[in-house]
């Protein structure tokens, strides 16, 4: 027992508070638990860490050794394999615009699907093949036919296939690849502030001409239209003119104060 522990313990502290053990699923990913052992431990349960997208909680009784957390550990990643094998495929097959690192436990996919828009996906780690929430962003004349088409062949959808390829099905589109373009096919820059990334947020906010189609921060559009004399709001919509054409731009607030 002693040297099962030692081949799957990573790391442990000198006061034998914080002990962290590794795992590897059935598709050969690597997953590290720490357990934190508290002063009553093993009346105690340890609190347990992971990068998973679902709590994990542990049946504990004294009588239970830490290995018997790391089995628990383990069918936990089996239940997950299905979800992980989903977002390695679209982290693998897709350019994924956000997060540009993801965690384990992030269930959020910004892919870009190419002409200055992307879709935003959130998977359900549950049920990782049915149908994710969908949001597009981009241009109007680019991301509604993408709505319509998604409407129209819902139908088609087949939790039997993996997510991206019904999406492909559905969208009747193919992602643009990773080995065929690079990043900054995708990374536009917002024209207002010049940067890709503002506080951890990327342009998403894009002109509806598409002889422009220049992206923008969604906080550096709010400004600029804020400062405009001939700019109008309604509600949490406001009305302006695109700081590059000057057609005219929309810019949903939503639940930005003004």
């Amino acid at each position: 027992t002693k040297d099962s522990f030692r081949s799957r313990l990573v790391y442990m502290d000198t006061c034998l508070s914080t002990i962290k053990l590794k795992a590897e699923d059935a598709s050969g990913r690597k997953h590290i638990i720490t357990l934190k052992l508290k002063a009553k431990y093993p009346a105690e349960s340890p609190d347990c860490l992971v990068d998973f997208p679902v709590p994990f909680s542990v049946s504990w009784t004294p009588q239970r050794s830490l290995l018997s957390i790391h089995g628990q550990f383990l069918a936990a990643l089996e239940s997950l394999k299905a979800f992980w094998d989903v977002m390695d495929e679209i982290d693998e097959k897709t350019w994924v615009l956000e997060p540009e690192k993801p965690t384990r436990s992030a269930t959020a996919r910004r892919i870009a699907l190419g002409n200055n828009a992307s879709i935003h996906i959130e998977v359900d780690p549950k049920h990782p093949t049915m149908l994710p929430e969908c949001c597009f962003l981009g241009a109007d004349h680019v991301v509604k036919p993408l709505g319509i088409k998604l409407s129209r062949n819902i139908h088609l959808w087949d939790p039997e296939n993996s997510l991206l390829q019904n999406l492909k099905d559905v969208l009747e589109i193919d992602f643009p690849a990773r080995t065929n373009l690079e990043k900054s096919d995708f990374s536009m820059d917002c024209g207002i502030c010049y940067a890709y990334q503002l506080n951890g947020a990327i342009p998403d906010q894009v002109c509806d001409n598409s002889q422009c189609a220049q992206s923008f921060h969604q906080i550096c559009l709010y400004e600029w239209l804020r400062g405009l004399l001939t700019s109008r709001q309604s509600f949490n919509i406001m009305f302006g003119e695109c700081p590059y054409c000057s057609k005219p731009i929309t810019l949903k607030m939503s639940g930005r104060k003004s």
